[in-house]
């Protein structure tokens, strides 16, 4: 699956603020402003004003929609979650080629705040995903203790954790000295 490098890294950003949701025992990535701001420039979110608390709610409102589009069933409920999204975040389209990129489209209204310029990049990336037919691709870790959002770009649909070398190595480890204890005992 060929995926232009503007919405590669929207798929990132999106599946990182999914991640940040404070699920499965973790802590909310986003609790205040400071980490809106880190999450902001770590990802390297153009065209953004200085941030405030209502930036902060809007995100974490998002952030929700996007977990849905995650959790979504089947295509069809992906893609309305996705159009309300993008809708709701009144996109723009339009050519840019700033900071050394090339030519690539921004979706987001100029001026747009943070959740909506969110929605509607990373909401169009969703939706190229959806278009192509891969919505399955989109998935949550299968580690027992994870359930971490993550797209599956591998080419033949197989990735089954968030990090292989993390959640998927701890679990083969313990499968092997599950089999490693079985076979010992009996």
């Amino acid at each position: 699956m060929l995926i232009p490098h503007d919405t590669r890294i929207a798929l990132d950003t999106v599946v990182d603020l999914v991640n940040t949701a404070p699920e499965d025992g973790r802590e909310d990535g986003l609790p205040d402003i400071k980490a809106l701001d880190e999450f902001v420039r770590s990802h390297h979110v153009s065209d953004v004003n200085e941030l405030g608390q209502r930036d902060l709610k809007a995100i974490q409102q998002v952030r929700a929609r996007f977990a849905e589009v995650f959790a979504a069933p089947d295509s069809r409920t992906a893609a309305r979650l996705i159009n309300q999204l993008v809708a709701a975040a009144g996109t723009t389209p339009q050519l840019t080629d700033h900071d050394g990129y090339d030519w690539h489209v921004h979706y987001f209204a100029p001026g747009a705040s943070v959740a909506d310029h969110l929605a509607a990049d990373c909401g169009m990336a969703l939706a190229f995903i959806v278009v192509a037919g891969e919505q399955e691709r989109l998935r949550r870790c299968e580690a027992p203790d994870c359930g971490r959002a993550f797209v599956d770009l591998s080419r033949n649909r197989s990735r089954r954790y968030c990090d292989s070398r993390t959640c998927g190595n701890r679990l083969h480890v313990a499968a092997y000295r599950a089999r490693r204890k079985e076979a010992a005992a009996g």
